[in-house]
């Protein structure tokens, strides 16, 4: 029986249930999710196995128009996943009409050769007149191979996603081994979870200005079942602390409970978690800071 491989590029306007709809294919959670806009800055990988295929789907940021150096990389790491991928998917939330910036995506999507499903996503969300209507909205933007209304929330249509995206993979060999579902490092998964813990109930204008970086990780000497993190989350502005600290440092204590949850899951052990906050003026602007801060 032949094997059937190949990577799939999530793709959509910010918020579009990309890194849900991932993570529920997967089946495990590897990409953080978050009400906020840019909550995904990198394209993560996650692996996707079944019997005779190998399914790698890279999750993006959301295209959007830049305002920011860092606005105009994250549109950069879209446009490179997608001139590398064997199938796109074009993320549409059912919940929301249709907009300038679903447009845009689906006249730059109309460029590529490979082929393009369109996910309405969110049906959960949406009642069945207003998913039916999407549908039909989502049909005149582009010429799709396949139009599929999913939830990833409520598992719904999931595994017929997977298919319809299986299908169109080339033959080739598996890519990674069984048990391996995605190929982000542990330091940048670590980080990209105390990134969601920090987003969580922050002022609108905050999220963008907030990246973190992880210093130091390893077993504690004396006991080698915890594990030690030392971890920074960068602001822009020193007005920025007193929100993400609150009042007596009771909020930057919430961050780190939050997180360390997520982190001991992933690692498998008991986690000590050191947490610091320091102000890298404008970095989303400065080409230096974003390399430094992984950008």
């Amino acid at each position: 029986m032949s094997f059937r491989s190949g990577f799939c590029s999530f793709v959509g306007r910010p918020n579009a249930g990309k890194s849900t709809l991932t993570n529920a294919l997967v089946g495990s959670k590897i990409v953080i999710t978050s009400a906020k806009p840019q909550t995904t800055r990198h394209a993560v990988r996650g692996i996707v196995t079944r019997p005779g295929a190998q399914l790698v789907l890279v999750d993006t940021p959301g295209l959007h128009r830049p305002r920011t150096l860092l606005g105009q990389r994250l549109n950069d790491v879209v446009r490179n996943a997608l001139a590398d991928v064997d199938v796109v998917g074009f993320c549409v939330p059912a919940d929301q009409k249709i907009g300038p910036g679903d447009r845009f995506i689906a006249a730059e999507l109309a460029e590529l050769r490979a082929p393009v499903v369109a996910i309405v996503t969110k049906t959960d969300a949406a009642s069945r007149d207003q998913v039916a209507a999407q549908l039909a909205a989502v049909a005149e933007l582009g010429d799709f191979v396949d139009i599929v209304p999913v939830s990833a929330t409520a598992g719904t249509q999931v595994d017929l996603l997977t298919d319809l995206l299986i299908g169109h993979l080339p033959e080739g060999p598996q890519l990674y081994p069984d048990d391996v579902i995605t190929d982000n490092d542990t330091d940048t998964r670590i980080a990209e979870l105390i990134r969601e813990a920090a987003l969580e109930g922050v002022r609108d204008e905050l999220p963008h200005s907030i990246a973190v970086t992880v210093q130091e990780m390893g077993p504690r000497e004396a006991r080698p079942d915890i594990t030690n993190v030392f971890a920074t989350i960068h602001l822009e502005r020193s007005s920025q602390k007193g929100i993400v600290i609150g009042a007596k440092g009771a909020r930057l204590k919430q961050i780190g409970t939050t997180a360390r949850a997520g982190i001991e899951q992933l690692l498998g052990t008991r986690v000590h978690l050191d947490l610091h906050v320091a102000v890298e003026a404008d970095w989303q602007r400065d080409p230096k800071k974003l390399d430094r801060l992984g950008f």
